[in-house]
């Protein structure tokens, strides 16, 4: 029987270590297995509005939203009453293939951001495989909440027959604007400003 070196022994055991250690950031074919959070699931979901927040009150008389309920990107459902409970809500339709709608997306992206306390921005995306939904969040930084409408349903509940199209809807549920083909983040930003922001 041949005895081992406590050198050679704790050496081994370091460079398994090792090896096991660095298998475990890699799948079975070698690419990383690292996961990044699904872009537009229920992380992008926005917390209670702040306090203090001023919204100009919806017109009277004005029709009520369809009150849809979907499934965000990572699979989490979400009911669009609840986002337009307490605050307004900017529906953008878009698919990855779009050309307009990555055209506008930098700019709309940029656009929630500045007005993330006062407007719930929400994607809809229809006719669109998740890797290329995903590769368009992260390209154009897209970083609300993304209903996935693969049956069209929720398109066809707004009138949307293709994309772009961008939906305004006040605060309470009230249907304000809609732009079939989108609109721009400065007549967007306008809209709002007019529409449902306060003074």
């Amino acid at each position: 029987m041949t005895r081992r070196h406590p050198l050679r022994l704790a050496a081994a055991a370091l460079a398994l270590a090792g090896v096991l250690a660095s298998a475990a950031c890699f799948g079975q074919d070698g690419t990383s297995a690292r996961t990044d959070p699904v872009a537009g699931g229920a992380a992008a979901l926005p917390g209670p509005a702040p306090a203090g927040v001023a919204l100009r009150p919806a017109p009277s008389g004005a029709p009520g939203a369809p009150a849809v309920t979907g499934p965000l990107t990572d699979g989490s459902r979400v009911a669009f009453a609840d986002l337009w409970a307490d605050r307004p809500v900017v529906l953008v339709f878009f698919s990855s293939w779009c050309a307009l709608c990555a055209q506008r997306q930098d700019a709309l992206s940029e656009l929630a951001r500045s007005h993330r306390d006062e407007v719930v921005f929400v994607g809809v995306v229809t006719e669109d495989q998740p890797p290329d939904v995903q590769r368009y969040l992260r390209e154009h930084r897209v970083e609300y909440p993304v209903v996935v409408d693969d049956d069209g349903a929720i398109s066809r509940s707004y009138a949307v027959r293709e994309p772009p199209a961008v939906v305004l809807v006040a605060k309470g549920g009230a249907l304000l604007r809609g732009w079939p083909g989108g609109v721009d983040a400065a007549a967007l930003d306008s809209k709002l400003r007019e529409l449902v922001l306060g003074p």
